[in-house]
């Protein structure tokens, strides 16, 4: 059973939350000591010494313990708690970086995100001025299609992951109306494509899946600790995907763009094998190594006209049905 003390000391503030603390209750001149400390923010006598002596030795802050009042005080009157130093030029990046945070707007990490930005912005309010709304007026992000995620499930998710914890839940796949139970050791989230994924070893289907999360619903958490592949990357699982999904599979995909939308596709990194050559009248040449072919194919199709595949035959021929089925939809 979890004691009391235990259970408080899992909940206690971060480091400099109680810091911040201990600073205002200074500089307000309250008569503190480390039983009063313990008791305001619910930790042992230990983290309260560590936590002064990190104030006083590594803050430059003028703390000194009163024996005649028996509590401490701050010797000299202090304005603010020390900040990092940061240039016009750092802030300005870290404010680029909170707008940018307006595009994960509903994902779980946004509001934390943004309180930390504020807190940061707000310590050095006093060291630099400047109009950060003049400065950004003409910066902004767009992506469509965000993922919804359900907060309830990340939480889950993401403590099983940090605790190689197995989970079940039940999960619905595209295009199938029937939920499936699954019993998965979690490994890591992902966000691709504006999306959340979890990528985990199946344990019934003896193998390593992708999850999407707005799929994933009634996620339990089993006791059963796990021990994570120390030869398991993020980077490794999704080496061969464009995207999201990748394969078994050994794919050299050719693709040749127009003039027309060729600088367009020269302007960005599609995937780490891609490799591209100049074609005669402006066109491109497109090369990706892959290892399935379902999410190229329907990139490809984005491009309409202005993308004709090269190779291999069988991305070929799904697209020759899938052009088929089109002309059915629309009419010749």
């Amino acid at each position: 059973m979890t004691s009391p003390t235990s259970s408080r000391a899992q909940l206690s503030r971060p480091p400099l939350e109680r810091m911040l603390k201990i600073h205002d209750e200074l500089r307000r001149g309250a008569l503190i000591n480390c039983t009063k400390l313990m008791q305001t923010l619910e930790v042992s006598r230990k983290t309260v010494v560590r936590d002064i002596a990190f104030m006083r030795d590594r803050l430059d802050l003028p703390i000194e313990f009163d024996v005649q009042i028996q509590a401490y005080r701050y010797t000299q009157p202090v304005n603010a708690f020390p900040t990092v130093h940061m240039t016009e030029g750092e802030l300005l990046a870290l404010l680029v970086a909170q707008r940018a945070l307006q595009q994960y707007r509903g994902t779980p990490f946004h509001r934390q995100l943004e309180v930390a930005f504020e807190k940061l912005a707000g310590g050095l309010r006093d060291r630099i001025s400047f109009s950060p709304a003049d400065e950004l007026r003409a910066v902004s992000f767009k992506n469509i299609g965000l993922g919804r995620t359900d907060l309830a499930v990340f939480n889950t998710l993401s403590s099983a992951v940090l605790r190689q914890e197995e989970i079940v839940f039940d999960y619905r796949k595209p295009g199938v109306a029937k939920k499936s139970s699954r019993r998965v050791r979690p490994y890591h989230l992902a966000n691709r494509e504006n999306s959340w994924y979890l990528i985990g070893f199946d344990v019934e289907r003896g193998g390593l899946r992708t999850f999407a999360l707005p799929r994933i619903g009634a996620v339990a958490l089993t006791k059963e600790n796990f021990a994570r592949p120390a030869d398991f990357s993020p980077e490794k699982f999704f080496a061969n995907a464009l995207g999201v999904l990748g394969g078994t599979g050994d794919y050299q995909v050719v693709i040749r763009f127009t003039s027309a939308v060729a600088e367009r596709v020269r302007e960005r990194e599609w995937h780490e094998s891609q490799e591209m050559r100049d074609l005669p009248g402006g066109g491109l040449e497109l090369k990706l190594r892959l290892g399935a072919l379902m999410e190229v194919e329907q990139w490809i199709l984005g491009w309409g006209a202005a993308a004709e595949v090269i190779g291999p035959e069988e991305l070929r021929a799904s697209l020759r049905k899938t052009v088929a089925a089109l002309r059915k939809v629309y009419g010749s």
